[in-house]
């Protein structure tokens, strides 16, 4: 008889998502923690492990269909096992030897030591830096978003399952205070359209209604101010077009945003109050010591934020390696929910499309975000005399709470100063 096999439980609350591919062939064998399907929550896309093994008999979803955690999405015939979960049979016992008869009892002889059953393959030994869990364990923990190091372990050993890694993101998920994601007012009722003329109703995406909440929240928790501000960016613009092949045999793309994740890290070690978070709960404003930042991107099911860690650490080569790798990661759908994590600051660049300046949103729970715009030549003195320079717009939110007028109009200063003259950040 088939066994059903259904979406299991994902963790921080997640109910369900998009079919993204489905990896199990009908007629084909699957082994335990084999990717069944790749499924797009509101918040990362996951390889969902099969977690039985043997022969595919049915496949009931498609990509594009939609799932709720618990929906049976295969059938597995588990009496046809993959040939790699097949055990040996143990060898026969051997006859035993005719009865010998008593002899006077020998001196006791020391007792043989009992050997040691070796570990079980794929599972890794406790350590202060690693965690006992199979490989399918540790992956599944990374997609959610987990660290598998805090992860209790039920399982023989202290090894932690599956279901452990779930338990633990309830439990986290149960402790949190979440703050409503609204502003407290209720919604008012649309009119109806329709009676002005025709109308296409289209249902948002998983990331477009997580990114709706969050930003509504955002805007009506954090009580934000925009600085303006330019920055001649000629003599880098030449020096980048210079660089430019240089980066590009390393692997990246020397864009201005490579260059103003360089120049933000330098910034924030030198305004740690914009490096923060605010403790509403303790009346505490938690300051950090790493700097990552994320970089906004936009892909066709909307907005998301890759964070790139340790910029102050890296040099702009490695940066634009990096950024490279991410934006498309995040393009094809690869990106998973510790890629959006831990971010410091974040950076907006709508400078590809145009405009001047724009109010980017801070990202709860960081505390600012640079919006870089796109840059034009214009006529502008310089000792006397009018010439023409490649001006770039800048806007900086950030949260009123933690930052003030004077210091945000500093921050964004200095940026804009070490944006016309790149050797500042190595000052």
């Amino acid at each position: 008889m088939a066994t059903e096999v259904k979406i299991p439980d994902l963790g921080e609350n997640v109910q369900g998502g998009q079919i993204v591919n489905v990896f199990a062939v009908q007629g084909e064998m699957i082994e335990i923690d084999q990717p069944m399907v790749e499924l797009e929550t509101d918040k990362a896309t996951i390889e969902v492990p099969c977690p039985v093994g043997g022969k595919v008999v049915g496949v009931l979803v498609k990509p594009g269909d939609k799932v709720t955690v618990g929906q049976t999405v295969l059938s597995v015939d588990e009496t046809e096992v993959p040939k790699e979960d097949a055990k040996p049979e143990p060898p026969p016992k051997e006859a035993a030897p005719p009865p010998v008869p008593p002899k006077p009892a020998p001196a006791a002889a020391p007792a043989a030591p009992v050997a040691t059953p070796e570990p079980e393959v794929g599972l890794l030994a406790p350590s202060p830096d690693t965690a006992p869990a199979t490989p399918s364990v540790r992956r599944f923990a990374r997609e959610i978003g987990i660290d598998i190091t805090k992860v209790p372990g039920t399982g023989e050993g202290g090894r932690i399952t599956h279901d452990d890694v779930k338990a633990f993101s309830r439990a986290q998920n149960e402790a949190r205070v979440v703050a409503t994601a609204g502003s407290g007012i209720p919604a008012a009722a649309l009119p109806d359209f329709e009676k002005w003329g025709a109308v296409e109703r289209v249902e948002m995406s998983n990331v477009r209604r997580k990114t709706a909440e969050h930003m509504a929240f955002c805007w009506a928790t954090i009580p934000h101010v925009t600085q303006f501000d330019t920055a001649d960016i000629t003599v880098l613009e030449d020096w980048r077009k210079r660089a430019a092949k240089q980066v590009e045999a390393a692997g990246g793309k020397l864009t201005v945003t490579a260059v103003a994740l360089k120049i933000v890290g330098a910034a924030l070690k030198a305004f740690p109050q914009f490096n923060a978070s605010v403790d509403v709960a303790n009346n505490q404003i938690v300051r950090k010591k790493y700097v990552n930042v994320g970089i906004a991107v936009a892909t066709d099911r909307g907005l998301l934020v890759p964070v790139i860690r340790d910029v102050d650490k890296k040099s702009i080569t490695e940066l634009s390696v990096e950024l490279s790798e991410v934006s498309e990661k995040a393009r094809n759908r690869k990106l998973g929910v510790e890629d959006m994590q831990g971010g410091c600051f974040t950076i907006s660049n709508l400078g590809g499309i145009g405009g001047t300046y724009f109010t980017p949103i801070v990202n709860w729970p960081e505390v600012a975000i640079l919006g870089l715009s796109r840059a034009q030549v214009q006529p502008v003195y310089v000792d006397g005399e009018l010439k023409p320079r490649l001006i770039m717009p800048l806007s900086l939110s950030y949260d009123h709470r933690v930052v003030d007028g004077v210091d945000g109009a500093a921050f964004v200063r200095w940026i804009a100063r070490a944006l016309e003259n790149p050797l500042t950040i190595l000052l």
